[in-house]
């Protein structure tokens, strides 16, 4: 925000974002009895991919980047899965998950590329 830092620029930072606030906007429709677990794990996890890409990108070393990849990578893999259990328990449905499925699997794919490269 108040730093003009590189990573910014790129467009899984974008997508990351994207992905917090459509996380925030899902998350906003389960039961007030979720406020402090499925709810916030989500919410957790999404900030955690953004913020572990920034991070990340701020390292010098090639294999404390991929680090801060790897853990972001977790963290929209645990996305996946809470969102599913969502899904199951009745709080959400697939039509409503479109633009995080989207979100969800650039991320994943972009890391990927990161990772390996």
């Amino acid at each position: 925000m108040f730093l003009k830092l590189s990573h910014t620029h790129l467009d899984i930072f974008s997508v990351s974002r994207q992905l917090v606030l459509c996380s925030y906007g899902i998350t906003n429709s389960f039961p007030p009895e979720e406020k402090y677990s499925l709810t916030q794990q989500i919410r957790r996890a999404a900030v955690s991919v953004h913020l572990n890409i920034a991070e990340g990108c701020s390292r010098k070393s090639a294999t404390e980047r991929k680090r801060f990849f790897e853990m972001s990578r977790g963290s929209l893999i645990e996305i996946d899965t809470a969102l599913d259990i969502a899904t199951e328990l009745g709080y959400t449905h697939q039509e409503n998950l479109t633009q995080e499925k989207k979100n969800l699997i650039q991320c994943f794919q972009m890391l990927s590329k990161m990772i390996t490269s």
